[in-house]
């Protein structure tokens, strides 16, 4: 194997590598092991200090608390998502009444802090429900960065995908929608799962306008002192559901990308299958 930018690793860089992974893992370890011997010196891993989890009303408010976070998430997403396709195409367009437009919004509200959007939202134009201002403030952030994404991801293609599609008499919403964005789709993927995860961790900016989210409820439950203010074991778990959340989100992301490369792959065997058919038909020696 080899590569104009990489040389490959002789017998000894790969054991300096091997040294450098192991002195690694084993500082990682230590530095693991000694945040545990703390938390369980100061008495976190006591059963007591894990009793809350066992209330049958803790465990509905947690769950509740959950499935605000992926309310939020999900309609905020649906909304970032179509946001970053109109306002993308907007900076894709070859008319400056639509490019200008939506250069401005795009790069104005990724310049707004998050925060300072959900504070203005809530405070500001007192729109309501907490949830309405989470909702917008993380629709705008992060469609805006996506509408980025996708515009990087279409003019990364080569230019002779579009000129090729141009030369057969296809418009520009048809090389859009027909030729650039199925190929464009398949490198942005991994750059719109990051920013999706960024906007689900986001989401526990809510509690700061009272949004009954994971976060805010994690801080409410980690100061009862009935539970003897179990402030480590909450967060640890509900840092845990953060973590899977954020896995189930790369794994759905995975599956997708593998759906479609076996897509892809599919007409190209049924092509190969029907030449040897055609070929095995006309054998000349038959």
């Amino acid at each position: 194997m080899s590569a104009v930018l990489f040389d490959v690793p002789g017998p000894k860089a790969r054991a300096r590598h091997l040294g450098y992974a192991v002195v690694g893992v084993a500082a990682l370890v230590g530095i693991v092991g000694f945040i545990v011997y703390q938390f369980a010196d100061a008495g976190q891993f006591d059963g007591e200090m894990w009793e809350w989890i066992l209330y049958e009303q803790v465990q509905l408010e947690l769950v509740s608390a959950l499935g605000n976070t992926l309310r939020a998430f999900a309609v905020a997403t649906l909304l970032a998502l179509a946001f970053a396709a109109i306002f993308a195409a907007g900076r894709l367009s070859d008319h400056a009444i639509f490019r200008v437009p939506s250069t401005i919004i795009v790069e104005f509200f990724r310049a707004v802090p998050l925060v300072v959007m959900i504070f203005f939202f809530h405070y500001g134009l007192a729109l309501g429900a907490p949830f309405y201002s989470v909702v917008l403030g993380l629709t705008l952030y992060n469609g805006s960065v996506l509408a980025e994404v996708f515009r990087a991801g279409v003019l990364s293609l080569p230019k002779g995908q579009s000129e090729a599609a141009y030369a057969i008499g296809m418009h520009k919403t048809q090389v859009m929608r027909s030729v650039l964005l199925p190929q464009a789709l398949r490198a942005m993927l991994p750059a719109i799962v990051s920013q999706l995860v960024v906007l689900l961790k986001d989401t526990a900016l809510g509690f700061l306008i009272t949004y009954e989210e994971l976060l805010r409820y994690a801080r409410y439950l980690g100061g009862v002192a009935e539970f003897g203010r179990p402030l480590v074991p909450i967060t640890l778990v509900v840092g845990a559901m953060y973590i899977v959340m954020c896995l189930a989100l790369t794994g759905v992301a995975r599956y997708l990308d593998s759906r479609n490369r076996r897509s892809d792959k599919a007409p190209d065997a049924e092509i190969t299958a029907k030449g040897e058919e055609k070929v095995l038909t006309h054998d000349p020696a038959s």
